[in-house]
This record gives C-alpha cells, sequence and structure tokens, in this order.
C-alpha cells in the first residue's frame, strides 16, 4: 500500500494514498479506538450539507474563489448521493465535543474537492481542510446545527409511523366495538368491557406521542451557524453570518432560523434533553400496548387466549409447534433501549461545563439512535402485529362468564357487603354470579338480567335504571 506523510502541530501520520480522509480523521481513529461503530451517517450528510451552504454562502461574499467553492459544492454533492461513505473512519464515542468528526468531513471534501481540480490527494495548497472547507466555522456551530438538521429529518418519518399506527389502532378499535371481554385491574378481575374500548385507549395515547413529537420540532430549527466556537461569531464576517443561514433553509427544506443569542444553542443541550423525553414517552406507551397484547395473547391454552397475534415465525429449536410473540417482544427491547438512550442524553447534557458541552458526540448517537429504533419498530409493529390481530371471542366470553367481575353493578341495588359476600361465595362454590342471586332469590329474574346485562356494564351509569 502506497502512503502520503500529512503533518500537523504534533507530528507526522502516514495516511494510506487512497484515502479521503487525513491526518485528523487517521489520529481520532487511533485514539477512540472503543467499539466498531462509526459517527451515524445522518449526522455526516447533515454537517456535508452545512459545508456545502458554507462554501455558497462564501462564494457569494466573495471570500471563496469561484473555483475552490465549486470544488467543494461539488464533492459535497458527491457526498451527499452516497459516495465515499467508508471514509468517514470516527468512533461514535470521541472526546472534544465533535472536532474528530468535523475534521474528518473537512478533509474528506477536501481531498475529492483537490481531485476534482485535477490535483492528487493531500495537497492542501491547492484546498485547505481549515482555511477553506471550514471557513468562517467551528465544531461548536457546525455540530449542533448538523444535530439539529439531522433530528428534525428522522422526527419527521417517526411522526408519520405514529400516525399510521394510530390509525391502526383506531380501525381496531371501530372493528372489536362489539366484542365483550374482561378488563383486569392489577391483574385481577375488573369489569366487563368492549375490546374495541381498550384499543381506543391505545390510539389515545400514540396520538398524544404523535402531536407532541410533531411540535418539538419547533424546537430543533433554532441554529447557531455563525457563531463560530462560542457563540460570538468571531472570525466570520457579518455578510456571511447573515447569508449562511438562509442558504442552509433552501438546501435542506427546513425552517430553520439563526438564533437571536448563539452562545446559547452553543453550550445548552436542553432542547436535545426535551426531544429524548418525549420519545421516551413514546417508548412507554409502546411498551405498556406491547406487552398488554404479549399477556393477552399469551398461551394459547395455559394462558389468556383472547387475542391471536400474527405467527411470524417459529419459537423454540426444541419445542414443536411453539410460536412467540417475537414482534411485541422487539418492540419492548426497543422501547428499553430509546429509554436508556434518555439517561445517557440526560447524564451528558447536564455534564456542559461553562461555554461549551464536552459530551455532543453521546448526545448525538444516543437520539439518532433512538429516533432511528423507534421509527422502525413503530412500522414494523403496526404491519406485522396491529393490523393482523384478531379476538378469539369464544375465549373472552368464557373467561368472562367464569369471572365475578359483573358483581359490581349490584352495588347500588343490594349494597357493596351483600355484593362482596356474593362474589366470595361464587368463587368459593364455583358458581356464577348469576346462578347464586337466582338460587337465594336475591333478584328476580327479569330485574337480574336487566341490571347484569354486559354491555350496560360497559357504559357510563347506573345499570337498571
Amino acid at each position: 500500500m502506497n502512503f502520503r506523510l500529512e503533518k500537523d502541530l504534533l507530528g507526522e501520520e502516514q495516511i494510506p494514498q487512497n484515502a479521503y480522509y487525513g491526518i485528523n480523521a487517521k489520529r481520532a481513529e487511533l485514539n477512540f479506538k472503543v467499539s466498531d461503530r462509526k459517527v451515524n451517517i445522518n449526522l455526516i450528510y447533515s454537517i456535508v450539507t452545512v459545508k456545502k451552504a458554507a462554501a455558497i454562502a462564501h462564494k457569494k461574499t466573495n471570500e471563496l474563489s469561484s473555483e475552490k467553492a465549486d470544488a467543494i459544492i461539488k464533492a459535497c454533492d458527491e457526498i451527499l448521493c452516497g459516495k465515499l461513505k467508508n471514509e468517514f473512519i470516527t468512533n461514535f464515542l470521541q472526546g472534544g465535543a465533535g472536532t474528530s468528526t468535523n475534521m474528518n468531513v473537512n478533509e474528506v471534501i477536501a481531498n475529492r474537492a483537490i481531485e476534482l481540480l485535477g490535483e492528487k490527494k493531500g495537497d492542501y495548497s491547492i484546498i485547505k481542510p481549515i482555511e477553506d472547507v471550514n471557513m468562517s466555522q467551528s465544531t461548536n456551530d457546525v455540530y449542533p446545527t448538523a444535530l439539529r438538521i439531522a433530528s428534525i429529518k428522522l422526527l419527521r418519518p417517526l411522526a408519520d409511523a405514529l400516525s399510521d399506527l394510530q390509525e391502526s389502532l383506531q380501525f381496531k378499535e371501530n372493528e372489536f366495538a362489539d366484542i365483550i371481554a374482561l378488563g383486569r385491574t392489577e391483574l385481577m378481575d375488573a369489569l366487563p368491557m368492549m375490546v374495541g374500548q381498550q384499543f381506543g385507549t391505545y390510539a389515545k395515547a400514540i396520538s398524544r406521542d404523535r402531536w407532541r413529537i410533531y411540535k418539538v420540532e419547533e424546537r430543533l430549527r433554532e441554529i447557531n451557524l455563525g457563531g463560530t466556537a462560542m457563540g460570538t461569531g468571531l472570525n466570520a464576517s457579518e455578510e456571511y453570518i447573515f447569508t449562511v443561514t438562509d442558504i442552509l433553509q433552501d438546501l435542506t427544506g427546513l425552517g430553520l432560523s439563526r438564533s437571536d443569542y448563539m452562545m446559547d444553542i452553543t453550550q445548552n443541550m436542553d432542547v436535545f434533553v426535551e426531544v429524548s423525553g418525549l420519545l421516551k414517552s413514546a417508548a412507554v406507551n409502546l411498551m405498556k400496548i406491547s406487552n398488554d397484547l404479549r399477556l393477552l395473547g399469551s398461551g394459547p391454552n395455559g394462558g389468556f387466549g383472547e387475542y391471536k397475534l400474527q405467527e411470524v415465525q417459529a419459537g423454540s429449536s426444541i419445542m414443536p409447534g411453539k410460536v412467540n410473540p417475537v414482534i411485541c417482544e422487539m418492540v419492548a427491547q426497543v422501547s428499553m433501549k430509546v429509554i436508556a438512550n434518555d439517561t445517557a442524553i440526560t447524564l451528558a447534557a447536564s455534564q456542559g461545563q461553562l461555554q461549551l458541552n464536552a459530551f455532543s458526540p453521546l448526545i448525538c448517537e444516543s437520539l439518532l439512535e433512538s429516533l432511528e429504533l423507534l421509527t422502525n419498530a413503530v412500522k414494523i409493529f403496526d404491519d406485522k402485529c396491529i393490523k393482523s390481530i384478531n379476538i378469539n371471542e369464544e375465549k373472552c366470553k368464557k373467561n368472562l362468564e367464569k369471572s365475578t367481575s359483573i358483581v359490581t353493578a349490584l352495588v347500588h341495588h343490594i349494597g357493596y357487603k351483600k355484593a362482596s359476600e356474593i362474589a366470595q361465595k361464587s368463587v368459593k362454590e364455583n358458581k356464577t354470579i348469576k346462578e347464586i342471586l337466582i338460587s337465594e332469590n336475591i333478584l328476580s329474574k327479569e330485574v337480574m338480567e336487566e341490571i347484569l346485562n354486559p354491555y350496560q356494564i360497559t357504559k357510563p351509569g347506573i345499570p337498571g335504571k
């Protein structure tokens, strides 16, 4: 393998001649070998978009020659089309508040731009990674801006996926509106309910998540690009600062706005904590729903057996015929991961010191991972579980009839104490509530049937009144 020699303030480093990255990325690769996981590609693309916007702005302000600017812009376009993915080599966990990632992008763009001008990679006399590609920028305004862009672009598909899930749950609410089943509180028999009512509650929970996630995008639109190192704008011309945000709006199609106090965006990460908190709320609801479905679909003979989940794969390597609720289990695990990521984001955001947060790489990777995981999990949950779920009506009816749940409807008529005695006797003697009412002549059959009509018990009001 042929190498080129690159230098920095610490010395020299051999870089593979065909590599587009340079000495800064190479040092970061060697320094942060904690895993094989690289920086999220969505962040890379957002940083590249920022670099493109900066080059266009500098061309307009005549701070960068047309030849250099055009080469940088074309290099950015190639990367945004999916080229040179393997050149972004820095680990997702890194010190330096994301500087290694920013420099990796600067070097790849510079070396590709140098090639486009007919020269050899590494000849930074043609185009410099810092002075040209990173002109008027700092990691500290590029990185937060790019993270906000990447987050918005991942938030929107999640909001759409949640909207689709809500629609599927509402469809099931109507489909199962006439199926009666036993409701349970603290896993114990409670009251009769319509299966559709349960799916309606799921739909309401998801609708809140969808709305919250849709609205939180507003918090992410405010950026600090042009603020450079601390948000003061040092080494960036006013013309550039006012131009680059407008260009970035056009490139992204997002309603981005320059913060009126860029130092705030540079050092405070609370917005990402807020976004993550809403993802955690969605994860909590998804876990609740998936666990309910696992429980109600358990069995099929030794458990509740009331819900029929789509069978998607064999469940055991030793137990023939066993099928497990694997989609629900996947959703639960994704939810756990999102909740864990929220803890990491909270801790990292709280550890910012003075004018910068050094732990933004952890915030970034955790947040973007949560967004990707949730979006994919919600889509799969909807397609392979909710849309295909069915109800075992006979099992629902059987479980309801065996329970003492309808005794609550008698409280207004015979009192709580007497109703409790009947419930206990029903369990002890293995008789239904109706059988005891008739045998002890507590209520006439006509009155009893009116009060204990299970369809009436699922509605507001006093049964029999």
